[in-house]
């Protein structure tokens, strides 16, 4: 849960910090949306940007089509000032977003031309190091210290389960699926480099689609459903990841949050199941950021539900993600419905008026965004909070300046005033001194501030086990 201030009054904000009531102990995660039209093509994206944060959203999802970035070769690809690069409105999103207290999130996918051999977007690159070298070109550009903003939060490629994002799917004209090895060569290579750039960022595999045959039909529909789409990656050697990234959609436009579908289908009812799954093909607990999800709406789209429909379903989505503490992102697609997108899932008209979905939507983002932390009971929680407006302000290593409340209940249990500096990851932490009881979940409060009188407020839960 996040507020955001300005204030000349360091001082009284270091010394004075106003009592700050228990906030709920429920699941926390990053909350945002996903709205290319109109966070990084509208003439009215930034003030899109302040609207969705508004909400209490803290994460803009973001594609980087490399092909569109690049439709021409650079001459130094790893430079990304190289005139060959398009990177105005990417660099306007990262760079505003900030300004909002939003973090970004980007999508590295498609291949031009000249790296694939003169085919469409979907097709693979010849080479995985040039793949490699355009995200460790993004990655060092938006890593904080080269004045375009920060992004750690990255996936690669979009839904490449299937054929319309990715090519092939399968082995010729056989029932052979290729495209989870394909898939993983050419993750392999974007994880080191954007690693390589930013140790801290976060990189998510999958992006997958909620459906898929698993069986080639000879045609230009090829699919992969995703839960065989991840046990087939988990084959690849070597393959490391810090989350699933995944597209739980019905299966239909008027289809409700958790209609049954058939696994490996995976949709908000079989979740559970590919979890446990993802548990056992990489041996360890996956986490899943929920990277698209959104139900259109009438009149806008003939074909959708009603607004009253879309309300009850957004309400119902969000929670059972909220609920599931394996799940640890849910972003909407879209914000707001525009001329430019055919997807009619805002929670806000064209207009800018809101859709009832906009209350339910804003009423749990302000609940549920935030982090979490789990630890033994007697130790002292590593708190790691993320504080993009401080970060837009004053940049990476800049120093911070808090006070921390933790409470149990309404009780206050500790407290302090360490200074902490912001990481390339946009994060500040900090160790929360208090006693730690098996069984007790803790919410830790706390008023951020820098020397420029820019100020964040957030909370963190603590889970003791």
């Amino acid at each position: 849960m996040r507020r955001l201030h300005r204030s000349a009054l360091l001082a009284a904000l270091m010394l004075f910090a106003a009592p700050v009531a228990a906030a709920s102990a429920a699941h926390q995660m990053p909350v945002g949306f996903f709205d290319d039209v109109s966070f990084r093509f509208s003439p009215d994206a930034q003030q899109n940007l302040a609207d969705a944060a508004a909400t209490g959203a803290s994460v803009i999802h973001t594609t980087a089509n490399w092909a569109t970035i690049a439709p021409t070769k650079p001459a130094n690809a790893a430079n990304g000032d190289d005139p060959a690069y398009r990177l105005g409105d990417l660099d306007a999103l990262v760079d505003g977003a900030g300004r909002y207290g939003l973090r970004v999130m980007i999508d590295i996918t498609g291949s031009p031309k000249w790296a694939n051999g003169n085919h469409t977007p979907n097709y693979l690159p010849k080479s995985t190091s040039t793949f490699a070298t355009f995200a460790r070109m993004l990655a060092t550009r938006y890593d904080g210290s080269h004045g375009h903003g920060a992004v750690a939060l990255y996936a690669i490629w979009n839904e490449p389960n299937l054929q319309q994002f990715l090519y092939p799917q399968f082995k010729g004209s056989t029932n052979v699926i290729v495209s989870p090895a394909n898939y993983g060569k050419l993750f392999k290579a974007a994880y080191s480099a954007i690693k390589a750039a930013n140790p801290l960022a976060k990189v998510a595999a999958g992006e997958t689609s909620a459906q898929g045959r698993d069986k080639n039909v000879g045609h230009a529909s090829q699919t992969v459903a995703p839960a065989t789409f991840a046990r087939l990656l988990a084959k690849v050697p070597g393959i490391k990841f810090d989350a699933w990234a995944h597209h739980p959609y019905p299966t239909a436009r008027t289809a409700k949050p958790l209609e049954k579908v058939r696994y490996p289908n995976v949709t908000l009812s079989t979740l559970p199941t590919f979890e446990k799954d993802l548990k056992k093909w990489y041996h360890r607990a996956v986490p899943v950021w929920i990277t698209e999800y959104g139900h259109e709406t009438k009149p806008a789209q003939p074909k959708g539900v009603t607004l009253a429909q879309q309300s009850a379903y957004l309400k119902q989505a969000f929670t059972i993600a909220r609920n599931d503490p394996n799940v640890q992102m849910f972003l909407w697609f879209t914000f707001r419905d525009s001329a430019g997108n055919p997807w009619k899932s805002g929670i806000e008209n064209a207009n800018g008026t809101k859709k009832p979905s906009y209350a339910s939507y804003s009423s749990l983002a302000q609940v549920t965004d935030g982090t979490m932390t789990t630890v033994k009971a007697g130790a002292s929680p590593l708190i790691t909070m993320f504080v993009p407006m401080l970060s837009f302000n004053a940049g990476t290593g800049s120093l911070v300046g808090m006070t921390y409340r933790v409470y149990d209940g309404s009780r206050v249990v500790g407290s302090g005033q360490p200074t902490v500096t912001i990481g390339a990851d946009q994060a500040i932490r900090f160790v929360a001194q208090f006693p730690t009881v098996k069984g007790h979940t803790y919410i830790v409060k706390a008023d951020l501030n820098n020397a420029n009188g820019v100020t964040e407020s957030h909370s963190s839960t603590v889970v003791v086990t």
